[in-house]
């Protein structure tokens, strides 16, 4: 009998089964030795692509790999280390990537809802992770995306992005940090750098996706960094009673990544409420649109991690 993430990844509409060869193209995906990043990893692998899994720990990221290679012998995956809350990281991971061509960027690893921290550039750890790190790491590969056939960014949003506002006078959350504020902020930026980056540099197909309600280790991190055990137990309970699989998750993501036709700027998610089920284009929060707070957003980005795109714009 299949696995419950089996049986959710194949139930009606677009499916796994649905992506098509992949083979002769690459993709990065990041935060892939989990959750939603694993499970997209696996998929384009098994489909043929050949997939570096860009992941913070060697650890965490090597049992990934051997969990692919395990379970798709002929899968071309390889394990580059990336921390997207160090800006010398991401430009040292972009480096070893100089000179191969790149199909697909998945932008997916995050950060939820975490008591306050610094990045290691001084960033607020959730807008610094979850935005400018994929900020500045699809800047630095914008020259391997361009040599590719028809490349592709995906930014990896939530549905929390509804509650989001870029607050450009305290983006860093200095004089009064929220979690879930800041969290809801930095969700919104990656909308709203799909949108620009569409704008900017039109010959990449820039799309965003958002899992719905999945059951990742996202929801546990930040009461197991505050110490609260009890909140820790009750979201383990919440993810198991109510969440789909991680693997159903993932199907937005790799319906963005692989299916023909995706629009430039949408964002895809769960149809069912944007809450669980196969993936269909979503509406988003109307700020996600509007093109002067994208060329803000996108001008602040480049001051703050150093990163210039050569765009046409």
């Amino acid at each position: 009998m299949g696995s419950r993430d089996d049986v959710e990844v194949t139930m009606g509409g677009w499916s796994a089964a649905d992506i098509p060869d992949l083979s002769g193209r690459r993709a990065i995906v990041t935060g892939a030795n989990s959750g939603i990043g694993y499970h997209a990893a696996l998929e384009l692998a098994r489909h043929g692509a050949s997939v570096v899994l860009a992941c913070r720990s060697a650890e965490r990221g090597q049992a990934a790999h051997d969990r692919i290679a395990a379970a798709v012998p002929a899968a071309d995956v390889e394990l580059g280390i990336l921390d997207l809350a160090d800006l010398s990281s991401v430009r040292e991971f972009a480096a070893r990537e100089e000179g191969r061509p790149l199909d697909v960027l998945v932008n997916n690893a995050g950060v939820m809802a975490l008591p306050k921290r610094a990045t290691a550039d001084g960033f607020e750890m959730q807008f610094g992770t979850n935005h400018l790190g994929h900020f500045a790491l699809t800047g630095l590969l914008l020259a391997a995306l361009r040599s590719a056939d028809a490349p592709r960014v995906v930014n990896v949003t939530s549905g929390f992005a509804w509650a989001g506002k870029l607050n450009f006078g305290d983006l860093q959350s200095a004089r009064k940090y929220r979690k879930w504020t800041a969290y809801a902020q930095s969700k919104l930026a990656n909308l709203v750098f799909t949108k620009e980056l569409g704008r900017r540099v039109p010959e990449i197909t820039a799309v965003a996706a958002h899992p719905g309600f999945a059951a990742t280790n996202l929801q546990q991190t930040g009461p197991r960094m505050e110490g609260s055990r009890g909140q820790e137990r009750l979201m383990g309970a919440v993810n198991a009673a109510v969440a789909q699989s991680a693997a159903a998750g993932a199907l937005p993501t790799l319906y963005a990544a692989t299916a023909p036709g995706v629009e430039q700027g949408a964002c895809y998610g769960p149809r069912l409420a944007q809450y669980r089920g196969a993936p269909t284009k979503v509406v988003v929060n109307p700020a996600a649109k509007r093109p002067e707070l994208g060329a803000r957003l996108w001008e602040v980005s480049e001051s703050l991690t150093g990163v210039a795109f050569a765009t046409s714009v």
